[in-house]
């Protein structure tokens, strides 16, 4: 067996378990949480979510790397609007995690920081797939 097997076997599992690892940071940081953390400190990690299922459900194979074909133009758009989706949840965390440092009433900066884990990994996770599926 070469890697690519070996990647296509072990590769959604490796990525089941980021993407777990990534909701476990954020479970943790909520339940031992002082104060009861909004809905809107849950969105990033959401929308991170989506984002990867987005961009998974297109297969590298589908795309055409070709700069002057105008062949998979809406799979090239669905990709973009994707990745916007998660940088944008990443930097929505990145937002809350310097909001929670700042507020002294709002949330611990441990929450912060774990929504930031939590997207990154999610995200992480979400690329491993792609590329474990698409082999």
């Amino acid at each position: 067996m070469d890697f690519a097997d070996m990647w296509a076997i072990f590769g959604p599992g490796i990525s089941g378990a980021v993407f777990g690892a990534g909701w476990w940071f954020w479970i943790d940081a909520v339940v031992c949480s002082s104060v009861k953390v909004s809905f809107i400190h849950y969105l990033p990690g959401i929308f991170a979510s989506l984002a990867a299922l987005m961009f998974n459900c297109v297969k590298r194979e589908d795309i055409d790397y070709s700069p002057y074909e105008e062949g998979e133009w809406r799979l090239k758009l669905w990709l973009f609007i994707a990745y916007v989706v998660s940088f944008v949840s990443l930097a929505g965390s990145v937002g809350l995690l310097v909001q929670d440092s700042l507020v002294s009433t709002g949330p611990s900066v441990w929450t912060g920081t774990a929504g930031i884990l939590q997207c990154v990994f999610v995200l992480i996770s979400g690329l491993i797939y792609w590329t474990a599926h698409s082999e």
